[in-house]
């Protein structure tokens, strides 16, 4: 069924969850703000649920929380106040509110199950409420809180009593707090409309009101039944009316779906309106979120289950209604074609419908709806679409502007509106940011988060359109909080170290609301302000480099600093720390002055590079220093690589020279400048002389010369040791071949020659060609060589023996090697 889903301050000073140090010092201290009349820094009231009536659930004006800030080091739960039953509205805040005999306080203001409203100063903890008003006070003498057997439902809600159910809402302008309670009053249920002044808690206007209401339509009237009711929906000020809606009072059959108007200065009923007549069910009840209104006065809701018919019974629709004089009617509404299958399946629209501002594309006047499948309905606020005939729509609602089939995960909270994008959180997927683009949703997220158990409604806070950060809480496990424009997690209540921020037992529906650099949740004992902690604010000292081993020229200083009132904190101790890197600090230990600042000097490690230099105490963000230690002056020069090879002439080595310079810890200097010879052997250098690089190193490629021969490279710096490179040059291909030894011999048949015949093979420079092959060939004469062919020695020669032919005559030998066109010819004659 519809109404039965699945289930700035000096407050950072003191914390019942944060030890801080000297805190009788620090109470002391604050103590003398309070006295000395420092400003209060409030600038955000949250009078409505999610912040406007639009229900963009976009905090605009957050100054002071952002992505750089919101992490388990500098946010987290910074103190608790406790409370006499289940909060289930989420807080409303007032900044800078005049209390009675108590000065100016930024205010929060609670609601329990147990009829009971809190005023807590927002950033004090430790101290009893401004004031406290229980609603049975006005109500007949035994009243109580509704018993949860009465309503039925606990196993769903875990409700132990029904009280003040869903989040009030505060007319700035007359310091009015507006709220909707249930007493349970000679074992009868009775409602009433309550307005409270915000300074004392006082009731208004002749206040409170009964509700009691009918409704005819066709001739048939039906009467609101308290019993069977439940008032979760936010309620709503626009139009100079109170609205209030009504859905069952879970998993019951004679509620309805009621919307009422009241004058705001009287509390007289001006309008009502039944979804349901003469039937059950259709509840409004938005998983407690409020009833929407646009800048035209039109009021906006989402029904659940029950019986449709067209105009008079709206179950599973999107309602929009208008206030005349006195009179509350239906102006238009939305159904989806599918809606009785919605309706056998529990998948009924359940959440606050969002208002968009006026989009550029043909439809200026858009809300977006969501059901509980994750289906998203893009409607035009001029033209609802109301049901679109079967003849017409028969698989989509084609008649409005845009339907996004269960594109965003089941029981999505509220969509969340945002710099044109659209942000929903469902159960059992990544949150999803979509872009608004001329009216239409883009059909893929460009952005989602790590996997999260949502389903609760979230909301924005920024800075305009920067910072942007995405908050939930996914019933009440943890508080989230994501980037919103990638949705990276940033925070989330359960990774803080020793359990420090978990958000205790929450009621059904409990969300949280966030002014002013704190986040503000209702639990099932207490109201939880999160917000950031008091920090070391680095003064002085950051960003400087020296070399190695050596103290920097600045101390480095931070400031103990509460980052709302800006007030310094004296006696705090601070340790300083480089995280082993090797540094020290003089002194390592400080405790701040009567300014709040403490300072060190750092001496750098022996180790060159950047280090980050932490300024820690207990309970407070941690101050970050970047601080650069350069190589001292170069000590020795290293031969690195490239020595050792080997190349023919006029050929570049296959590796290059390659050096590196160190001061006296070993750290690589950048900057020296590098000489190189190769004691006139004749060779070229790519560059000489050549700057070592950011690791310390010179590289330089080496040519050979035109001589073969070992070689000695020599790679020297101003007051530093050479280094050499032994390299071997080696003769080119074999261009020349010349006899030596062995022409014009004359010997006898069969006669092996006296000498033996002897050639010489160079390269195009004249260096002696070794290891080549020389062939030789005496045309055919018959004679016989000793080997053939022969390899060149070392100096490039080649011999081999020649025995004559049996015949005489004269001979032509010759001598060649392959590829070269020339050869070495001798003369034998043969007698």
């Amino acid at each position: 069924m519809a109404s039965c889903p699945k289930p700035s301050s000096l407050s950072a000073i003191i914390s019942r969850s944060r030890v801080l140090p000297s805190s009788h010092l620090l109470l002391a201290f604050v103590a003398s703000v309070f006295t000395l009349g420092l400003p209060l820094l409030g600038q955000t009231p949250v009078t409505t649920w999610h912040y406007d009536n639009a229900r963009t659930a976009a905090n605009t004006t957050e100054t002071l929380l952002s992505p750089a800030n919101v992490s388990w080091h500098s946010f987290g739960k910074l103190f608790t106040q406790p409370v006499d039953g289940f909060i289930v509205g989420h807080p409303l805040y007032l900044p800078s509110v005049s209390v009675p005999e108590q000065g100016t306080h930024n205010v929060v203001y609670v609601a329990t199950m147990h009829d009971t409203v809190y005023a807590f100063d927002a950033d004090t903890p430790d101290v009893a409420p401004l004031w406290t008003t229980s609603i049975l006070n006005y109500s007949p003498a035994g009243a109580t809180p509704v018993p949860v057997s009465v309503k039925k439902g606990a196993g769903t809600t875990g409700w132990t009593e029904v009280g003040i159910i869903s989040t009030p809402v505060i007319d700035a302008t007359t310091g009015t707090l507006y709220l909707l309670a249930e007493t349970y009053e000679n074992n009868n249920v009775v409602h009433r409309l309550h307005a409270l002044d915000v300074t004392t808690g006082q009731e208004k206007f002749g206040g409170p009101a009964i509700i009691a209401a009918t409704y005819t339509v066709n001739g048939t009237t039906s009467t609101f039944r308290d019993l069977y009711q439940m008032n979760r929906p936010g309620l709503l000020l626009a139009n100079g009316h109170i609205y209030i809606a009504f859905g069952s009072n879970c998993c019951n059959a004679y509620s309805q779906g009621w919307v009422m108007s009241y004058n705001p200065t009287t509390l007289q009923q001006e309008g009502t309106f039944d979804a349901e007549p003469g039937k059950t069910l259709a509840s409004i009840w938005q998983k407690g979120g409020g009833i929407s209104a646009d800048s035209s006065g039109n009021i906006y809701a989402e029904t659940g289950e029950g019986y449709y018919a067209p105009g008079t019974n709206l179950s599973t629709s999107v309602l929009k209604l208008s206030q005349i004089g006195t009179s509350l009617s239906l102006s238009d509404w939305f159904t989806p074609i599918d809606h009785q299958y919605l309706t056998s399946n529990d998948l009924d629209l359940a959440e606050s419908v969002l208002i968009l501002p006026d989009q550029p594309g043909p439809v200026p006047h858009e809300a977006i709806a969501v059901g509980k499948q994750g289906t998203v309905y893009v409607l035009n606020r001029d033209n609802m679409g109301q049901l679109c005939p079967s003849s017409i729509c028969t698989s989509a609602d084609t008649q409005i502007v845009q339907e996004l089939p269960q594109l965003v995960g089941i029981e999505s909270g509220s969509p969340v509106y945002w710099n044109n994008t659209v942000y929903f959180t469902g159960v059992g997927v990544p949150a999803m940011a979509f872009a608004l683009k001329n009216g239409l949703l883009n059909t893929v997220p460009f952005a989602e988060s790590i996997k999260l158990n949502g389903g609760g409604h979230g909301f924005i806070t920024a800075n305009g359109n920067k910072n942007g950060i995405l908050w939930f809480s996914n019933g009440g496990a943890a508080v989230w909080a994501l980037d919103a424009v990638g949705l990276k997690l940033l925070y989330t209540s359960k990774q803080a170290p020793n359990g420090r921020d978990t958000v205790p037992p929450v009621a059904h529906f409990a969300t949280p609301v966030a002014a002013d650099g704190k986040v503000f949740m209702g639990t099932q004992t207490s109201l939880v302000v999160y917000g950031l902690f008091p920090a070391l604010s680095v003064v002085q000292g950051d960003s400087q480099s020296a070399s190695v081993a050596s103290v920097l020229s600045r101390p480095l200083q931070v400031q103990a600093i509460d980052p709302y009132s800006h007030a310094a904190f004296p006696g705090v101790t601070v340790t300083f720390s480089d995280g082993g890197k090797g540094g020290s600090f003089n002194p390592p230990t400080t405790v701040t002055d009567q300014n709040g600042l403490a300072s060190t000097f750092y001496t750098l490690p022996t180790k060159s590079g950047s280090e980050v230099v932490t300024a820690s105490a207990t309970g407070y963000a941690p101050g970050s220093f970047m601080e650069t230690a350069m190589p001292g002056p170069a000590t020795v020069l290293v031969r690195v690589s490239g020595n050792l090879q080997s190349a023919p002439v006029v050929t570049p080595l296959l590796s290059p020279l390659v050096t590196k310079t160190k001061d006296s810890y070993g750290n690589a200097v950048p900057g020296v400048t590098i000489s190189y010879t190769d004691k006139a052997a004749g060779g070229t250098f790519s560059a000489d002389p050549v700057v070592t690089d950011s690791t310390g190193k010179a590289s330089v490629n080496y040519t050979t010369s035109t001589k073969t021969g070992a070689i000695k490279i020599v790679a020297s710096a101003t007051g530093l040791s050479g280094r050499s490179f032994p390299e071997t040059v080696t003769a080119g291909p074999a261009a020349n071949i010349a006899i030596v030894s062995g022409n014009d011999q004359t010997a006898p048949p069969s006669t092996q020659l006296s000498q033996a015949l002897t050639v010489k093979v160079s390269d195009q420079y004249g260096n002696a060609a070794s290891g080549v092959s020389v062939n030789w060939d005496d045309g055919g004469a018959g004679g016989a060589f000793s080997t053939n062919p022969v390899l060149t020695s070392s100096t490039g020669v080649a011999s081999v023996d020649y025995t004559t032919p049996s015949n005489t005559g004269r001979i032509t030998i010759s001598a060649s090697v392959s590829g070269m066109s020339s050869s070495a010819m001798f003369t034998v004659t043969v007698q």
